[in-house]
């Protein structure tokens, strides 16, 4: 494929860069120029523990396996860090800690980011060597960003009760590098909750963690979703990139603090967010090679959005006094379902490209030879993420592996090309018995009764591969059921009162996937808390399922 013109400048996709509208870490399309090539560019995402964020971006990056050869800790922008990944556990049956560690030690991934500090966890990679970034999610910022000294004495208890307690076990404990102070605190609603405490929560901790007699090993940053770059009338250029006058001044603050701590700068970048909601977006741009750009001011040339993403963070630093500041990018990463582009080819390639592109040490064009430091996002799926009323459905698979550890695709774990590798599955997994939920052969259910009660299931469990564009997405009515049912059934552990729905189900022991629909099977690990689980929420299969029958029957 021959590659464009090299006059053909950054045009628009750079513009629209970050904006995103709010939801717990889910996406919707913004308003922005849809013109051309690098107007196109929005990146960010929302994440975890807070659950907060539209759409967009959030997204969060992260995580696949993968031992890097040439591997070195600390960043000083000569050697590449190994790759990390993001371990989140938003799951109704999440893999014991334990599990999860031998995961990532048998395919040598040395570096996690998690979400915030859950104790089994951090006892589980205790001892391991395992690199760990930890969390202090947005709902403790009010505590330690708190005035009179009061937020002083929250951020040292917070260190001592998180920190020193891991750091300093007798098995060596927990290689704590980084916190993250809140996650993308001035990203759509959570920046009138949240932004005005970033910095003072951020100073606070920092300086508690000089105070415990940490400071030079463990570093305070903040994962930022690329909305606080500026977007309103700025070049799409890389080189242009400047953070939204509204948060600048507070930005050059962390950004000083940054730089006094030898912290880094994290940001959490989403290619996939460009090509779904920007009209006109060149899909090989948001890959890496086959596509390329122009900056109409430094005419460098660019061969994916990453690059451009990357750069304009790059730019927007040097605006504020700190052109060299190290930058981890926090979340990357491509979701396996739940919308026409996400899908396993996609990110096979997308996560394999990306890999072989860090390896490679080449940096980016405004930072060339300087290795990449980043986290894929995800680890595992998480059927427990939110969804926007169904808008975001690819929210709950962006792991590399499935929920139970099983591995999606092959994908490098050495960065030397060999991508054709399966990563190491989970061993010991705990699975549920091999029953499944189906609907009745025999019933001839009215279609509108039975929407219901496929709405009602789906409502209860996670049915986002139904989702247009899902692997799911192409059954006909009575497996649509079946699925719905089994899902239900099988997010309440088998209890044969969850197939029983209005006599329309019953349970069987032959599994009823397709070759492209696959039939989850339960684990058997405790159920995450009873926080909500009205999560695909039911408005849109109940408009849609009497359709899907009227075609099928």
């Amino acid at each position: 494929m021959s590659l464009p013109s090299t006059s053909q400048h950054f045009l628009p996709e750079i513009k629209g860069l970050g904006r995103r509208l709010t939801k717990k870490r889910s996406r919707r399309p913004g308003n922005f120029d849809r013109s051309d090539t690098i107007k196109h560019i929005r990146f960010g995402g929302t994440r975890r523990g807070d659950r907060l964020g539209l759409l967009g971006f959030r997204i969060a990056f992260a995580g696949i396996v993968l031992l890097l050869c040439a591997a070195a800790a600390a960043i000083d922008g000569s050697q590449a860090a190994p790759i990390g990944v993001n371990w989140g556990d938003m799951a109704r049956q999440p893999l014991a800690p334990e599990v999860v560690v031998k995961l990532l030690q048998s395919n040598n991934i040395s570096r996690v980011k998690l979400f915030d500090t859950k104790a089994p966890i951090l006892e589980a990679l205790s001892g391991t060597g395992i690199e760990v970034m930890v969390g202090a999610p947005n709902s403790l910022l009010p505590a330690l960003a708190a005035p009179g000294g009061n937020g002083e004495q929250a951020a040292a208890d917070w260190v001592a009760q998180n920190l020193t307690r891991f750091l300093r076990r007798a098995d060596g404990g927990v290689k704590i590098r980084y916190v993250a102070v809140g996650n993308e605190p001035f990203y759509g609603p959570n920046n009138a909750t949240y932004g005005h405490l970033c910095l003072p929560a951020l100073r606070n901790v920092q300086k508690a963690i000089g105070a415990a007699g940490l400071g030079g090993k463990v570093f305070a940053t903040v994962p930022f979703s690329a909305d606080v770059l500026d977007e309103a009338g700025a070049s799409p250029d890389p080189s242009s990139g400047a953070f939204r006058p509204d948060i600048a001044a507070v930005m050059r603050g962390i950004v000083a603090s940054y730089v006094e701590t030898s912290a880094p700068f994290c940001v959490n970048l989403y290619p996939f967010i460009n090509l779904v909601y920007s009209t006109g977006f060149p899909s090989d741009f948001a890959f890496f090679g086959a596509h390329s750009s122009r900056d109409s001011v430094t005419n460098l040339t660019y061969h994916s959005v990453f690059d451009a993403m990357f750069d304009r963070v790059v730019s927007a630093l040097a605006t504020v006094g700190a052109p060299a500041l190290p930058i981890v990018v926090g979340e990357v990463g491509w979701p396996t379902d739940g919308n026409p582009v996400a899908n396993v080819s996609n990110a096979q390639r997308f996560n394999n490209e990306l890999l072989a592109h860090v390896a490679n040490g080449s940096g980016s064009p405004l930072r060339p030879d300087e290795p990449f430091d980043i986290f894929l996002f995800g680890l595992l799926d998480e059927n427990l993420k939110d969804l926007l009323d169904g808008i975001t459905p690819y929210e709950r698979h962006w792991g590399i592996f499935l929920h139970d550890g099983t591995p999606k695709y092959p994908i490098d774990l050495s960065g030397r090309g060999d991508s054709g590798s399966w990563p190491k599955a989970a061993v010991g997994v705990k699975h549920l018995d091999r029953k499944f939920c189906v609907l009745s052969p025999n019933l001839h259910p009215d279609p509108v009764v039975l929407g219901q009660k496929v709405d009602f299931a789906c409502a209860h469990s996670d049915c986002s591969a139904l989702q247009v564009g899902g692997s799911c997405s192409g059954l006909n009515s009575s497996m649509i059921a079946s699925y719905a049912f089994n899902n239900y059934f099988q997010f309440n552990y088998q209890q044969a009162q969850f197939c029983n729905v209005d006599t329309l189900g019953m349970v069987v022991t032959t599994d009823p996937s397709t070759e492209r629909c696959k039939f989850p099977l339960g684990l058997d690990y405790p159920a995450a808390s009873s926080r909500s689980l009205l999560i695909a929420r039911g408005t849109i299969f109940s408009a849609l399922f009497p359709f899907l029958l009227f075609l099928v029957l």
